[in-house]
């Protein structure tokens, strides 16, 4: 479903769809000049997943925490992340790899390692997940 959106808006907007961006824009203001775009994009985030859930039946399973200031914390460290990586997974991995670019092929590498990096610090040294 992301790859599908992420076609749907570059060929209705001739704009690369990553979510920290459209995030960003918001946030800082840069993207005020199309505000309702970015917040109609930001509410099929959450209402679409919702709205599909009965037709696929199942049960939704997390492996969230219940530690609060764990998942903060991680939320943060994302947020950071994307800004020095000027983008997200979205963007990088779904968009860039489709489109060969090598940026988004890098990015996707080094997002990957990071994560796999991440939980054996906190789940295996820490001991924190």
């Amino acid at each position: 479903m992301i790859g599908t959106a992420a076609a749907i808006f570059l060929l209705g907007n001739g704009r690369i769809m990553g979510a920290s961006g459209i995030i960003g824009g918001l946030v800082d203001r840069s993207g005020l000049s199309n505000w309702q775009e970015r917040a109609a994009f930001l509410a099929a985030l959450v209402v679409v997943p919702a709205l599909m859930l009965p037709l696929y039946n199942v049960e939704v399973k997390t492996n969230i925490t219940d530690n609060l200031a764990l998942v903060v914390a991680a939320g943060l460290l994302v947020g950071i992340g994307t800004r020095l990586a000027n983008g997200c997974t979205s963007g990088h991995g779904v968009c860039g790899i489709s489109r060969f670019s090598l940026r988004g092929m890098v990015s996707t590498v080094f997002y990957l390692l990071a994560g796999g990096i991440a939980m054996v610090l906190f789940r295996h040294v820490l001991g924190v997940i």
